[in-house]
């Protein structure tokens, strides 16, 4: 397959999802330069966790084998500093810009940053090894990415527009998110249990019915009803 066709394929489930968050913005949907701004952040992010990461593999050593080190592998250094370089840019920068002005925007900004973010894993995964995991993302790890964005945007939403709740809500969603996100792989990448990815399907499953009363029970509260 030509490296186009490869690109291709890398960049359509985050294009997709992207196109599909913005389509259920219903009621007063965000300037196209932000969320293109906001999937950019997403592609930096990438760049942050690994910087986060450096230091947190130094301090957070374990022995390269046991359930213990591969809890402490997935729950922290990959899914809870993934998370968190993803949360800093939604919390920090887009929750304070003027037209992140209803709470379904935290999703909407939670969910175009990390679609930023599984998109250049996704192109750096698929010309590494090829059209077959490209395919099989597309139905994983790029919707998952989609699922804990937003678990946590429904949290900086209600954080943005509940008065005196803004700490408490933002670290719910951080938590939230890296929960969904760190039994995620957990289940995935275990080499101890056989037909483990059962777990990973429930896990898919349950955070895919959170995430869609996520969506309407902010599209309900929009002030622009």
């Amino acid at each position: 397959m030509n490296v186009l066709a490869l690109l291709a394929l890398a960049l359509a489930p985050g294009v997709a999802i992207s196109l599909y968050i913005y389509l259920k913005d219903k009621h007063e949907r965000e300037p196209l330069w932000l969320l293109l701004v906001s999937f950019f952040y997403g592609g930096v992010s990438t760049i942050v966790t690994e910087i986060i990461r450096f230091p947190v593999n130094a301090l957070m050593f374990t022995k390269d084998d046991g359930i213990m080190y591969h809890f402490v592998d997935t729950f922290f250094k990959v899914a809870f500093l993934e998370e968190c370089s993803k949360f800093l840019f939604v919390r920090f920068i887009l929750f304070y810009n003027k037209n992140f002005n209803e709470p379904f925007d935290g999703i909407v900004y939670a969910v175009m940053v990390s679609m930023g973010f599984a998109t250049v894993e996704n192109v750096l995964y698929v010309y590494q090894y090829g059209m077959a995991t490209g395919i099989l993302r597309m139905f994983t790890a790029v919707p998952a990415h989609a699922i804990f964005a937003t678990i946590m945007g429904f949290f900086l939403g209600k954080a943005k527009f509940t008065h005196r709740k803004v700490f408490y809500y933002s670290v719910i969603g951080l938590l939230a998110a890296s929960t969904f996100h760190g039994f995620y792989d957990f289940f995935l990448l275990i080499p101890y249990t056989p037909l483990v990815w059962i777990w990973v399907i429930v896990a898919m499953v349950i955070g895919f019915i959170l995430s869609r009363k996520a969506i309407r029970l902010h599209q309900q509260t929009s002030p622009f009803i």
